[in-house]
């Protein structure tokens, strides 16, 4: 299944965008606000559980690929959050990306993020969507904005990073399906 804005394409993932996105979660930029770089082969895992996860629920984090070159340039998508995440308001979907630096700046993000959105709300039916990144992340903030989301005001720990790690504190954002 795959789903087309005016400018790309969110689909399942191919074998062959696994180096493209291990060279991405490679690229310090990219990853400044993840605790580290992934190598390739932890990139390929993740890339074998997202691509699972597609297969198995029909949606997910879609790889996101350029109409004009058809060349892959990161994930967009949405992401179940479990009740026992230690996320705040969880069980929920999330909605998350990342994208090769080189793709910034052109409103790929929010695109590809609006198509996500109307698939969360118009095929899942879910009442509302949820994002979060470190408090530290301007940039992903900036999208979850630019798409209508809100900030709760709801900040916490990450679950999964130490205490007093510079990325601990998180922000949570919000979209109700009545947007």
């Amino acid at each position: 299944m795959g789903m087309e804005t005016q400018r790309l394409v969110l689909r399942q993932w191919r074998r062959d965008d696994y180096a493209h996105y291990a060279k991405l979660n490679a690229d310090q930029q990219v990853m400044r606000y993840f605790p580290t770089t992934l190598s390739k082969q932890q990139s390929n895992l993740q890339a074998q559980r997202i691509q699972h996860l597609i297969a198995e629920n029909g949606w997910g984090f879609w790889a996101v690929e350029l109409k004009s070159t058809g060349q892959f340039i990161g994930f967009v998508g949405l992401h179940r959050q479990a009740e026992d995440s230690g996320i705040p308001n969880a069980p929920f979907v999330e909605i998350g990306w990342r994208l090769a630096a080189e793709f910034w700046g052109e409103g790929y993000a929010p695109e590809a993020a609006e198509k996500a959105l109307e698939f969360a709300f118009n095929t899942l039916a879910v009442p509302c969507v949820y994002a979060f990144t470190a408090l530290a992340n301007i940039p992903s903030q900036r999208v979850m904005e630019k798409i209508g989301m809100v900030n709760t005001h709801q900040d916490f720990n990450h679950p999964q990073l130490a205490t007093g790690h510079w990325l601990e504190r998180h922000c949570l954002y919000q979209m109700t399906r009545s947007r």
